[in-house]
């Protein structure tokens, strides 16, 4: 009879180890696929903002390629952008160049309340 029990008994620890075994490894497989899930979310995500990336770049390319094209026909808008960006002129012509204004914040203090506020 002893060795009828230890024979159940040896059989008790491999259920119990295989028991153990499958467990470990279920969970092994949860935190795998967890990681693989969590992998993917960020994946989704950044496919997301490529997605506008390329949406905002095609709608610039279509932006610039209209602009091109009005360029190429219109000779008068061609000859103002050149006028004005890049200080052209036609041959004759004087160009006078003015100073560009002050701005209000860099323009010096000057005038009647000029330091006399603290004098009393």
């Amino acid at each position: 009879m002893k060795a009828n029990e230890k024979a159940l008994a040896v059989r008790r620890n491999q259920r119990n180890l295989a028991g153990v075994v499958a467990i470990l490894a279920l969970m092994l497989l949860s935190v795998a696929g967890f990681k693989s899930y969590s992998d993917l979310s960020v994946g989704r995500g950044q496919e997301a903002d490529l997605r506008q990336q390329i949406a905002a770049s095609q709608e610039r390319l279509g932006a610039l390629a209209r602009r091109l094209e009005r360029l190429r026909q219109d000779p008068a808008m061609l000859e103002q952008l050149a006028r004005e960006e890049l200080m052209m002129a036609r041959p004759g012509e004087v160009v006078i160049v003015l100073p560009q204004e002050a701005s209000p914040l860099s323009a010096p203090v000057t005038g009647a309340g000029g330091g006399e506020a603290g004098s009393g």
